[in-house]
C-alpha cells in the first residue's frame, strides 16, 4: 500500500495525468515532502487538488479503512516494514497478515470495486519440476501456482511470502464477493535494483529453467491501469516484457547488479539459447485492446482510487 514505493509513486503519477483523484496512503508520513518531490507537483498544480496523502499502515485495520473512504478502487502492494527489510520466514507472516486487513476493509468499504492486487511471478514459477515428470515441456502461465513444500524446503521465502498472501487474498476475496484481478510480476527493473533484490533467489535456476522473467516500471505501471480499467479483466495476470535466456542478457543483468571488469570466459563461450517455459498471453491480449485507450487517455472520468 506503500505509494512512495518506484511502483507506488508512478502509478500515483499516471493516475492524475489521467484525471483521477488520488488517495495514497504512505507508511511513513513523514516522507510525503519526499513523495511530492518524486510526482513533480507544484503546490498549484491542478492535480495537487486531487491528490490526498493519507497515512496507513496495513496492519492498522482503522487507518485503512480511513484511506479508502471514498475510493471506487483499491491499487495494493505489499513493501517490507523498514525495520524488517529482507525476506524470509517471518516476513511471510508478515505479508499473509496485511493482505487479510487489506481485503477485509476493501470488503467492508461499499464504494470498492475492484482491487488490483499486485502479487508476483514467483507465486507462479516454483516448485513444478517436484511435481510433474512432463514439466521439461510445460508451459507456465496464470493457472500455476508455486508450491509451497519446495519454497520453505529451499527457503525461498519471497516466493512464499508471495505466493501464501496471494492465496489469503485470493480466498478473502472470494468469501466476501470482492472485485479482484492479480498482477504477477517478474523482476522489476526499476531504479532501485540492487543484487539483494529477494526475488534474486534461485536467479541460477530460474535461468536454466526459461522463467526468469523482467518487468520495466513503464510496462508494469500501464498493466496495472489496463486491469483495472477495462471491466471484462478477471483472475491472475502473468506480468513481464523481457525473459533471461541466453548469456547476453545474463551478463547485463549481472553488471547492473554487480558490474564486473569482464565477462567470466565460461559465460563468453555459452551460446545456448534456453526454451522459453513461461507465457503472458493473456496479458498480451488485453494490452493491445486497453493501448488506445492508454495512448489517448480516453478515460477522463474523476474517480477516486487508493494506492
Amino acid at each position: 500500500m506503500d505509494a512512495s514505493s518506484c511502483l507506488g509513486t508512478k502509478l500515483v503519477k499516471c493516475l492524475l495525468q489521467r484525471g483521477y483523484t488520488v488517495h495514497a496512503s504512505l507508511q511513513n508520513y513523514g516522507e510525503s515532502s519526499l513523495f511530492l518531490d518524486e510526482l513533480e507537483c507544484d503546490d498549484d498544480d491542478d492535480k495537487m487538488k486531487k491528490l490526498k496523502i493519507f497515512k496507513s499502515d496495513p496492519f492498522d485495520y482503522h487507518s485503512i479503512v480511513d484511506a479508502l473512504k471514498g475510493c471506487c478502487a483499491l491499487f495494493y502492494s505489499f513493501e517490507p516494514p523498514h525495520d524488517h527489510s529482507t525476506y524470509d520466514e517471518y516476513i511471510g507472516e508478515v505479508e499473509v497478515r496485511a493482505a487479510h486487513n487489506v481485503l477485509e476493509a476493501c470488503a467492508q468499504t461499499d464504494t470498492i470495486e475492484k482491487v488490483v492486487f499486485t502479487s508476483s511471478a514467483t507465486a507462479i514459477i516454483w516448485g513444478h519440476h517436484e511435481n510433474d515428470q512432463n514439466s521439461a515441456s510445460m508451459l507456465l502461465d496464470e493457472r500455476h501456482w508455486s508450491d509451497i513444500n519446495v519454497c520453505r524446503k529451499f527457503k525461498l521465502w519471497h516466493a512464499l511470502s508471495k505466493t501464501l498472501a496471494e492465496k489469503t487474498a485470493w480466498a478473502l476475496a472470494m468469501d466476501r464477493g470482492v472485485n479482484m484481478v492479480s498482477v504477477n510480476a517478474g523482476l522489476l527493473m526499476g531504479p532501485d535494483l540492487t543484487i539483494k533484490n529477494p526475488y534474486l533467489k534461485g536467479a541460477a535456476e530460474m535461468y536454466e529453467d526459461g522463467v526468469f522473467v523482467t518487468v520495466d516500471l513503464d510496462f508494469l505501471v500501464e498493466a496495472h491501469i489496463c486491469v483495472y480499467e477495462q471491466i471484462s479483466t478477471y483472475g491472475r495476470y502473468l506480468c513481464f516484457n523481457h525473459i533471461i535466456n541466453q548469456t547476453e542478457d545474463a551478463v547485463k543483468l549481472a553488471n547492473i547488479l554487480s558490474p564486473l571488469p569482464s565477462s567470466p570466459q565460461s559465460m563468453e563461450s555459452d551460446t545456448r539459447i534456453i526454451q522459453e517455459r513461461i507465457s503472458n498471453k493473456k496479458l498480451n491480449k488485453l494490452m493491445v485492446e486497453c493501448q488506445p485507450q492508454i495512448n489517448g487517455k480516453s478515460r477522463g472520468m474523476l474517480m477516486k482510487v487508493s494506492t
